[in-house]
C-alpha cells in the first residue's frame, strides 16, 4: 500500500472540505430563495418557518450529534453524518410544496449538527498538540469561512445551467464524494494504511490517541465541570455575533447605507475570506508558540486574549465613510473571530480526553445555536425600534465579556481527569 508524505494534512484537507460542504450546502436556499419561493408560489412566512426547522434541528443535533460520533467514533459517526445531509440536499430537489421544504431543512439541519463536533474529534486524534491549532483552524472555521465565500457565486452559476433543483443535485453529489473519500482513507493513525511508520510513530509520541478507544464521559461528570458551563456560555454570548454578521450585514448595508443588491454581492464576501485567513494565522500563531516552548495556558490565553481586545475596533465601522470601508472595519471583527475560534475549539481538545470532545463541542455548539436563534429575534426588534447601531455596540463588547467568562472558568488549560467515582 503506498504511503502518503504528511498523511495527516491530507486528512485535515478532507475534515477541511466537509466543513465547507456543511456551509456550501445550507446556503443553496438562502441564495436561490427569490426563485425558490416563486417557484413553489409559498411566502416569507412559510420560508421562515423552514429556516426555523433547520436552525432548531441543528442547534439540538449538535449535542446530540457529537455525542453520536463519540459512540461511533471518527470514521463511522462523521461519514454517517454527511451521508445524511447528502440525501437531505438531494431531497431538496425534489420538493414541492412547503412542507416539504420545511421537512427537508430539519433533516438537513439535524445531520449537519455533527460536522464540527466530528470535524474537532478527527484533528485531535491525528494531530499532537504542537501542530493541533492550525488544523483545528483549517479543518473547522477555515472550512467553514471558504465554504461561505464560495457558495453564492457557484450556486448561482450551476442555477443558471440547471436550474435550481439542479443546485441541490450538485451539493449531492459533491457530498457523495467526500463520503466515498472518507470511508477509503480515514483511519485511526495507528491503524492506517497511507500514513508511513513514522508519521505514525509522530503523532503517537506523547499524545493521547489511546483515549479514543475509552467510553465518553457520562453527562453526570461533563454538567459538573465549570469548564463545560465556561465554555457554553461563552458560545452562548458570541455566536450570536457570528450569525448577525452572516444574516444581517446584507440588510444593514441596503437599509443604512444604500447599497444596491449589486454592490452587496461585491462586499458581503470580504469579511468571510477574512475570517478564513486568520483561522489558519491564528492556527499557525498558537503552535509557533508552543513550540517555542510557551505552556498550552499561555499560548491558548494569550492568543484569545489578543483577539478579543482586538474587537472593539469593529464599532468604528459605524462612522465609516462608506459602505466599503464599513465592510472593511467589520472585517477586523471577523479577522479576530478567527484567531478566537482557532483556539477555543483547539482548547476543548486540550481539556478533555478525544472519547468525550465531540459531545463537548456539540454542548458548546447547541449552546451558540440557541444563543443565535434568541439574540435573531432580538436584533429584529432593535433595528425596526431603533437602528444598527445599538447592534454593533453590543457585538463590540461581547467578546472582552467572554474572554472573562474563559479565564473565569478554566484556570487551566490541561488535560482534566474523570471525578472519582
Amino acid at each position: 500500500m503506498p504511503r502518503m508524505p504528511g498523511f495527516r494534512w491530507f486528512i485535515a484537507g478532507l475534515l477541511f472540505l466537509a466543513a465547507a460542504l456543511s456551509f456550501f450546502d445550507r446556503q443553496v436556499l438562502s441564495v436561490l430563495a427569490p426563485r425558490i419561493l416563486d417557484d413553489l408560489g409559498i411566502g416569507n412566512v412559510e420560508y421562515s418557518q423552514a429556516v426555523a426547522a433547520f436552525t432548531l434541528a441543528y442547534s439540538v443535533m449538535f449535542t446530540l450529534g457529537g455525542r453520536l460520533i463519540d459512540r461511533l467514533g471518527t470514521r463511522a459517526g462523521l461519514g454517517l453524518t454527511v451521508a445524511v445531509w447528502t440525501l437531505a440536499s438531494l431531497i431538496h430537489a425534489g420538493v414541492q410544496s412547503a412542507w416539504q421544504l420545511t421537512a427537508a431543512r430539519f433533516l438537513l439541519g439535524a445531520s449537519e449538527g455533527g460536522c464540527f463536533p466530528g470535524a474537532a474529534k478527527g484533528v485531535l486524534e491525528w494531530f499532537p498538540a504542537r501542530e493541533r491549532a492550525l488544523a483545528m483552524g483549517i479543518a473547522t472555521t477555515g472550512g467553514s469561512a471558504i465554504g461561505a465565500v464560495l457558495a453564492p457565486p457557484l450556486i448561482v452559476w450551476i442555477s443558471m445551467h440547471s436550474g435550481w433543483r439542479g443546485a441541490f443535485v450538485a451539493t449531492g453529489l459533491f457530498g457523495g464524494f467526500w463520503v466515498a473519500l472518507w470511508l477509503l482513507f480515514f483511519q485511526q493513525p495507528a491503524d492506517s494504511r497511507f500514513a508511513s511508520p513514522r508519521e505514525r510513530r509522530y503523532i503517537l509520541d506523547g499524545h493521547e490517541v489511546a483515549e479514543s478507544k475509552d467510553p465518553p464521559w457520562p453527562w453526570r461528570d461533563l454538567l459538573s465541570r465549570r469548564e463545560v458551563w465556561g465554555l457554553s456560555l461563552t458560545r452562548f454570548l458570541l455566536d450570536p455575533v457570528f450569525y448577525f454578521y452572516m444574516f444581517w450585514i446584507p440588510q444593514y448595508l441596503s437599509q443604512e447605507r444604500g447599497s444596491s443588491i449589486e454592490e452587496i454581492g461585491r462586499l458581503v464576501w470580504i469579511p468571510f475570506l477574512t475570517l478564513g485567513i486568520s483561522s489558519l494565522i491564528g492556527g499557525a500563531v498558537s503552535d509557533r508558540l508552543v513550540r517555542r516552548g510557551w505552556s498550552i495556558n499561555r499560548t491558548r490565553k494569550t492568543v484569545m486574549a489578543a483577539a478579543a481586545l482586538l474587537t472593539p475596533a469593529s464599532m468604528f465601522c459605524l462612522v465609516a465613510p462608506d459602505a466599503f470601508w464599513a465592510v472593511l472595519i467589520m472585517s477586523v471583527l471577523m479577522f479576530a473571530h478567527g484567531f478566537w475560534m482557532t483556539n477555543y475549539m483547539t482548547l476543548i481538545g486540550d481539556l478533555f480526553p478525544s472519547s468525550s470532545t465531540g459531545t463537548v463541542v456539540g454542548l458548546t455548539g447547541t449552546a451558540g445555536g440557541i444563543g443565535g436563534a434568541l439574540s435573531g429575534l432580538v436584533i429584529g426588534r432593535v433595528v425596526e425600534a431603533f437602528s444598527f447601531t445599538p447592534v454593533f455596540l453590543v457585538c463590540g463588547v461581547l467578546y472582552p465579556l467572554g474572554l472573562g467568562l474563559i479565564l473565569a472558568t478554566v484556570p487551566a488549560v490541561e488535560r482534566l481527569q474523570r471525578h472519582a467515582a
